[in-house]
């Protein structure tokens, strides 16, 4: 080999190492953005507790990302929290479209999809331990410290417990400082992957340099309201926005309050919860980002191909969503609200007694929120509730005897907690989780393809704002909204309200699960679905303007028709991206 040779290849080297080097910090800050992300999420609940709350306040917490009683000392710290979570929405905004873009722009054609796979999966890792790290913090109780955890008389399972949110976010906020470093010792650009001739590198690199040039003279203004215009008259990516928002709005709530439905319909602790979508879901969604990124290298999958890809597969996976319907359990039996004292269900929207003959001169609160489980399989809201008039032990321990309301042979008798809801409500759920880890699976294979034909539709150098667009009109129309307003539909299911000191409602005790399911599954039923009209619009659209003949400028010729380049599409092969002047002379 020559001197030219290997100073040619070291150059190569030097070159593939920086671009793996950067697609290692950016799946680092993928991690460390989306371990934050999911932490807040899961914490959601915890957070609606420790401040008592209403869930559409909670939800307004969490949409803050993406732009009570006034006597208590802690009413408005939960303002701190909401600054926190802005802060942290400026500080990952850029992540997203300008780490996507740097890679689409040096990669190769055939290879960014593969490198945004791995970016993607790097994005479901993050959740994976910030969901395990939540599920940990969520059964430590909040005042762990300052407290005798011995003293407590309630468990992670009950509805009043409020784990240590707080110290999950310390966690979060050392990792986002240590993947901020790599970047500051990364290279501003990097020569396009593939460029075999150091004179043609060179070339490039003095190329881009006098274009930069170019622009800082004449100013950023000038070339962004035509890239606005170019971007708002161009279908498919018009299209792919309102794709977007509709799945964006779904995803966000079932991701949000998907703690709390597992909590309240199936009965499962928030710890638990947690810890089963971290086990359930997570893994299949990396599976399937990487199988996709390597089915659209290995197969060359071209921007028609991705858009039929990706529709398709999303149109199975919407279709066995609809399994989840039928994995239902009943309403937690408590007496007075969703049950009568004698065991009989009543009607939710008719007003359930919460007194009856066997308390009534027991002179019990009513607003109180203190669960036991009594020996006849009802729960009721508190031990006086149940005519309870001794107890022994302490603690998580103590139970409650000689019950007058609870009517079974003998000593009828009640435990701190609401009861159980039976071996059939485990199965139903185990159904559900099944059922979710083939969804995930199913889906995440679509979303690489998807997001290559939101890649390939727009120019080059319109590419960092058309992407940083996608993100920000799926920030503002469907991140900020969505929490708040599903969070207030949830509410609106709530059968009995927390009280604080001065007398005004808390955070909601128990939810009327079937409303709640019928809103947790059917509104991102309906989002999801009308999703579907401009994502069949856009394969007509593509269908349209593919031409007749089957040559291998037929995939170029397609792309160039949306980024206004028909002249240079037509010496370029079948695979590669839409190039501008610059590159094309480069190249040939």
């Amino acid at each position: 080999m020559g001197e030219t040779e290997k100073r040619i290849e070291t150059h190569r080297i030097r070159c593939l190492s920086k671009l793996k080097m950067f697609l290692l910090a950016i799946t680092c800050a993928y991690v460390s953005k989306t371990l934050s992300g999911s932490y807040m999420n899961s914490m959601l609940t915890q957070i609606e507790r420790q401040f008592n709350i209403p869930t559409s306040l909670v939800g307004f917490i969490n949409g803050s990302f993406e732009i009570e009683c006034v006597k208590e000392v802690k009413s408005l710290m939960w303002v701190y929290v909401l600054v926190g979570n802005i802060i942290r929405g400026i500080g990952e905004t850029p992540i997203m479209p300008l780490g996507i873009s740097y890679i689409e722009d040096f990669a190769k054609s055939e290879n960014s999809p593969l490198y945004i796979g791995f970016i993607e999966t790097g994005a479901i890792i993050g959740p994976l331990i910030g969901l395990s790290l939540a599920s940990f913090c969520a059964n430590v109780y909040v005042d762990t410290g300052s407290v005798n955890t011995d003293d407590l008389t309630i468990t992670p399972i009950d509805t009043r417990w409020v784990g240590a949110w707080w110290f999950g976010f310390l966690v979060c906020a050392g990792v986002n400082v240590l993947t901020a470093i790599p970047f500051f010792v990364l290279p501003k650009t990097l020569p396009k992957e593939g460029l075999e001739d150091i004179a043609e590198t060179i070339k490039n690199d003095k190329e881009e340099k006098q274009s930069e040039v170019r622009k800082k003279s004449v100013g950023i203004t000038k070339d962004f309201l035509p890239f606005m215009k170019s971007l708002l008259c161009n279908p498919v990516y018009m299209l792919f926005i309102l794709i977007s928002v509709l799945q964006f709005n779904a995803f966000v709530n079932m991701i949000s309050f998907m703690p709390k439905y597992l909590e309240q319909h199936y009965g499962k602790s928030a710890s638990d919860a947690i810890f089963l979508i971290g086990i359930y879901n997570l893994p299949p969604i990396c599976i399937g980002y990487i199988v996709g990124g390597l089915i659209m290298k290995k197969f060359k999958i071209t921007v028609i191909q991705a858009a039929h890809i990706g529709c398709w597969l999303s149109l199975i996976e919407y279709l066995l969503y609809f399994l989840c319907f039928l994995m239902i359990c009943d309403n937690s039996s408590v007496a007075g609200i969703t049950t009568s004292y004698e065991g009989v269900q009543q009607d939710l929207h008719v007003g359930n007694g919460i007194l009856a003959d066997c308390n009534m001169d027991c002179n019990c609160p009513t607003k109180i929120w203190d669960p036991v489980c009594g020996n006849d399989g009802l729960s009721y809201m508190s031990a006086c509730l149940a005519g309870c008039e001794t107890s022994s032990g302490t603690g998580i321990n103590m139970v409650f005897q000689n019950c007058s309301c609870i009517q079974t042979p003998g000593n009828s008798s009640a435990v701190l907690g609401l009861c159980d809801k039976g071996q059939d409500c485990s199965m139903m759920l185990q159904y559900f989780l099944i059922l979710s880890v083939v969804s995930s699976f199913i889906y995440s294979l679509s979303a690489i393809p998807g997001y290559m034909v939101l890649l390939r539709c727009i120019k080059p150098e319109e590419k960092s704002l058309g992407v940083g667009l996608h993100a920000f009109c799926t920030r503002v129309l469907a991140g900020i909204p969505a929490p708040i307003y599903f969070g207030a539909l949830v509410d609106s299911t709530c059968l009995h309200w927390g009280t604080l000191k001065c007398g005004e409602s808390g955070a909601c005790r128990i939810y009327d699960s079937t409303n709640f399911r019928y809103i947790y599954l059917g509104l991102p039923a309906v989002l999801r679905g009308s999703s579907y009209i401009p994502a069949f619009l856009i394969l007509i659209i593509l269908r349209k303007y593919r031409l007749p003949e089957e040559n291998a400028s037929s995939e170029t010729m397609l792309e160039a028709k949306f980024t206004g380049k028909e002249n240079e599409g037509k010496e370029t092969d079948q695979n590669s991206k839409v190039l501008n002047d610059d590159e094309l002379k480069t190249k040939l």
